[in-house]
């Protein structure tokens, strides 16, 4: 029987139409209903795509969560309108709504109990994988597919290989769990966990608190990841417990299924039933399960760091940094990574009884109001007013480059946030570097990058490997009604590797909405490659580098290159998001790395595009690719793939399940 790591049994869980018998593995194109999905100011975007499908009503009212978080500073008559839409629209389907100033998303799906350990929880925005820290396979969806979730319950999923992470030891007084993510994303900077799933393990996790762990599990989606997860342990139970009896004194907080048959207020997911169910259900990954890698890392090993600028692949210690002096204009403590109660509560330790230095902009948001209100009554949030801190609503805001506080030309800012790329936060001349919130708090006061104690120099001791996966025999796929079994077509090569979306798609077309497809078709590439056009023949089966279609998320990057005629995609690896628009657009978009190396140890990298000339034969019953005289093997495009392309995307099929 075939041994599945805790990835792959959560999916399990979660999937629908499984063939009778069968095991959930890496690879595997699934029909998912996961157990909740959360959109945020993006509803308003969500909503009108809802209705182009021709839905009537939301399947399951339990399954969505609205919080509005990202433009809360932003007091214009026509936000206002989008929120009272929203608001309404959740209203009228009897959906939980959360306003503006409850908080980020992210964080109420923890505090209400949507992200509930052992559960397949999605969001409609690239953190979902915070939801890991409790245990909770969180990943992130596109709107389309929030869309479809309303409409009929499920998506679609491909359940990505799984990275074990092996933790041990204990960190050093003052290193935090945002020092273990920058360290992770900065030693392991090589895309080794690209589109991975990781499963943190080893006797280090139970030193590590539940913040910590929220901490971790957000910020691998900087590192590459797809979800992060952490075992349920003692930790996990005793916050739920701690949790649970919060919201029994406070109350529920007025959703449709809060009260009982007896009328009495139960929360309708944080209750103590549900905690004993958990306890007595709990999943483990088979001892003998695979992992495509295996990182370890010795926790006592880290020092606080600092990412950056412009990326959180370069890492550099705090210590080192001090020594610098780099002047800062700007430090910010907000966000869904790092403003917790612990966050704040760190930060208040470092700055009571001084003030932030002269010239010096420090800002702080709590990532909800309950954290903001437990905050005030340890005196952590006056503690850091007093210092000078400038306060912000519960919510998004510098982060994302929206609302107060922006970094200007040529600024330079220390942030607790998870993500410095240029421009994000204000200013494309601005430099952002990401640390942890005593770190922040420390330069805040000392007018540069500074750390809060004295910090050893340590070698850090971290690894990775690769395992060979054992041969497995591929079972016959069942091919669906209206699938072709077989595709043939010649092989056109784009060697590039990271070839991102404006690349292949250019962005001043983005937003031309009457744009054809024709239109699309004569432009795809031109970024890339000007004679694409010319060399490119309908039929062709389109060969890319690794990391296919990464950068922005315009659907156009994919429609393009199928209204150009290209049969179907093959690349190393894509973007996630790049492989979601293609195959919600009944686009095929298929990995098969061994071919590209080998294609691209033949033709050399100097041309941009290149017709090789070779007849390729894809048999999706075998999941086998024929080339030049040799095999490959690809992972089996299951029944809820090919359902997609034959109904000719997601937005058709769910017409056809409504």
């Amino acid at each position: 029987m075939y041994k599945q790591n805790l990835i792959e049994k959560i999916a399990q869980r979660f999937a629908v139409g499984l063939p009778d018998g069968h095991m959930v593995k890496s690879g595997d194109y699934l029909s998912i209903r996961p157990a909740h999905v959360l959109t945020h100011d993006n509803t308003g975007a969500v909503i009108p795509k809802f209705r182009s499908i021709g839905a009537m009503k939301i399947a399951d009212p339990r399954q969505p969560m609205f919080a509005l978080d990202h433009r809360v500073q932003d007091t214009s008559d026509e936000n206002l309108a989008k929120y009272r839409g929203i608001e309404a629209f959740a209203r009228e389907n009897g959906v939980d709504f959360y306003p503006a100033g409850r908080g980020i998303g992210h964080q109420i799906m923890c505090e209400e109990g949507y992200a509930w350990p052992q559960t397949m929880v999605v969001a409609s925005d690239s953190h979902a994988n915070m939801y890991g820290g409790l245990g909770c396979l969180g990943t992130p969806i596109v709107r389309t597919d929030a869309a479809a979730i309303w409409a009929t319950g499920r998506t679609w999923w491909q359940a990505p290989s799984v990275v074990k992470c092996e933790l041990t030891g204990k960190l050093k007084p003052g290193v935090t769990g945002k020092d273990v993510i920058i360290t992770l994303c900065g030693f392991f900077n090589r895309d080794e966990v690209l589109n991975h799933a990781i499963e943190f393990s080893g006797d280090g996790v139970a030193s590590l608190s539940l913040s910590d762990r929220l901490t971790i599990s957000n910020m691998t989606t900087e590192w590459g990841a797809l979800a992060g997860v952490f075992p349920v342990d003692d930790v996990t139970l005793n916050w739920l417990e701690d949790r649970i009896a919060f919201v029994e004194k406070r109350g529920p907080v007025g959703v449709p299924s809060d009260a009982d048959a007896d009328g009495d207020s139960i929360h309708p997911r944080l209750n103590r039933q549900r905690l004993d169910n958990l306890t007595q259900q709990l999943l483990l990954p088979d001892e003998d399960a695979f992992y495509a890698k295996t990182v370890t890392l010795d926790l006592g090993s880290i020092q606080p760091h600092v990412s950056g600028p412009h990326n959180v692949k370069t890492m550099t210690p705090v210590t080192q940094m001090r020594e610098g002096k780099l002047k800062i204009h700007k430090a910010y403590l907000v966000s869904c990574v790092n403003s917790r109660v612990d966050d704040l509560a760190q930060a208040a330790g470092v700055v009571r009884g001084n003030k932030v230095a002269d010239g010096v902009e420090f800002y702080i948001a709590a990532a909800s109001s309950e954290v903001q209100a437990e905050s005030e009554r340890r005196g952590d949030w006056s503690a850091l007013l007093e210092a000078g801190a400038i306060p912000l609503s519960p919510g998004c805001g510098p982060c994302i480059g929206l609302g107060k506080g922006l970094l200007k030309d040529g600024e330079v800012g220390i942030s607790a946030t998870n993500r410095n790329f240029k421009g994000r936060m204000g200013s494309k001349t601005a430099e952002a570097y990401l640390a942890s919130p005593a770190v922040v708090a420390a330069s805040a006061i000392a007018g540069y990058i500074d750390a809060p104690a004295e910090f050893a120099d340590t070698h850090l001791k971290a690894d990775i490997r690769t395992n060979e996966k054992p041969a497995a025999e591929i079972a016959e796929v069942t091919i669906v009604d209206g699938f072709p079994r077989m595709i043939e077509g010649n092989l056109l090569l784009c060697h590039q590797d990271n070839l991102n979306t404006d690349g292949i798609y250019p962005g001043k077309y983005t937003y031309v909405d009457d744009f054809t497809p024709e239109q699309q078709a004569s432009v795809v590439m031109e970024n890339y490659d000007p004679e694409f056009g010319k060399i490119a023949n309908n039929g062709d089966i389109l060969v890319g580098g690794f990391n296919f279609g990464s950068g922005s998320s315009r659907e156009q990057a994919a429609t393009a290159l199928k209204y150009r005629g290209i049969r179907l995609l093959l690349a190393g690896s894509f973007s996630e998001t790049y492989k979601r628009n293609a195959i919600n657009n009944g686009f095929l978009a298929i990995e098969a790395p061994e071919l590209v190396r080998d294609l691209k140890a033949k033709f050399g990298t100097d041309t941009l595009t290149i017709a090789t000339g070779i007849k390729a034969m894809i048999d999706f019953g075998k999941a086998t690719l024929t080339a030049d005289g040799k095999q490959y093997p690809l992972a089996p495009l299951g029944a809820a793939a090919q359902e997609l392309i034959v109904a000719g995307g997601l937005e058709a099929w769910v017409r056809e399940h409504l």
